[in-house]
């Protein structure tokens, strides 16, 4: 097990391949050479919001909103509690971030078995490109040694910068973003006393899934055992995990090899639990 906790994560702003201000605590992230690659952040819009294109990545996204409205698409606004499943290879946005909104997003590897690539990795090719050309709008615009001029999604950009290797989507196993709203899900009790569940969904061939956990106040929640990874972020409460106290905004991640542990809530503590792709 590991656990993540926001005070003392690693932070830092998003490179220059988009446009605006957006600052993000780097809670939990996986291993670079696994399909099941991941990054737990929480980001925070500064002044004057944040921006990119209509595009579409080659890993899956998951999108929980903590404090604001979240404009996915001109359409597609997430409320303050809303999730959202971002499948790889589908397009999304454009995308216009209001100053002050504050969102949990996980980045991982999606069923095709691409991965995901890691922002340390990201971000030195984000520094090597802007040798070569500019960013601008979300679009790397740089000109060949024939002088002629090129235009790249920024992300695709980086990827292939940092991996050597073209950008190659996957045929897309859904035709848009999925939004969910948790508070139309009922909770089932679990058979453990003051322990209730939602699962939101379940998604491709690898068992993808989403789902909350609610431990009340004096409830011990007990992890048991799996055969997945499983991360989960506490929204909102105070536990106390092996002897040792944290509260709102910790993540922790749960291993196949990691044994059961008990986490007792102090508070009503509410999880927000990712399943990543079996592989």
């Amino acid at each position: 097990m590991r656990i993540g906790e926001f005070a003392t994560a690693e932070g830092g702003a998003v490179g220059s391949m988009r446009d605006g201000k957006l600052d993000q605590k780097f809670l939990l992230q996986g291993d670079d050479d696994s399909p099941n690659n991941y990054l737990l952040n929480v980001g925070l819009t500064g002044s004057g919001g944040w921006g990119t294109p209509r595009h579409r990545h080659n890993f899956d996204q998951i999108r929980y909103v903590l404090k604001g409205r979240y404009p996915a698409a001109p359409h597609k606004i997430m409320d303050e509690g809303s999730v959202a499943y971002f499948p790889e290879s589908v397009h999304y946005g454009p995308q216009d971030r209001p100053e002050g909104l504050e969102m949990m997003v996980i980045q991982f590897g999606g069923a095709s078995g691409a991965g995901f690539l890691s922002t340390p990795r990201r971000e030195a090719a984000n520094e090597a490109l802007k040798a070569k050309g500019e960013f601008k709008s979300g679009v790397f615009t740089w000109v060949d040694e024939k002088g002629q001029k090129h235009n790249m999604d920024g992300a695709a950009a980086c990827y292939e910068e940092a991996t050597g290797r073209k950008m190659v989507l996957a045929k897309p196993r859904y035709d848009d973003v999925i939004m969910m709203d948790p508070d139309s899900y009922d909770w089932i009790e679990t058979g453990r006393p003051g322990v209730y569940s939602k699962l939101l969904g379940t998604f491709t061939e690898r068992n993808t899934k989403m789902s909350f956990i609610k431990v009340e106040a004096g409830a011990t929640y007990n992890t048991g055992s799996r055969s997945q990874v499983d991360v989960l972020f506490m929204s909102k409460g105070n536990i106390t995990v092996e002897g040792k106290t944290y509260g709102d905004k910790t993540a922790l991640e749960l291993t196949p090899s990691d044994a059961p542990v008990d986490i007792k809530a102090n508070e009503e503590s509410l999880f927000f639990v990712v399943t990543l792709p079996k592989f």
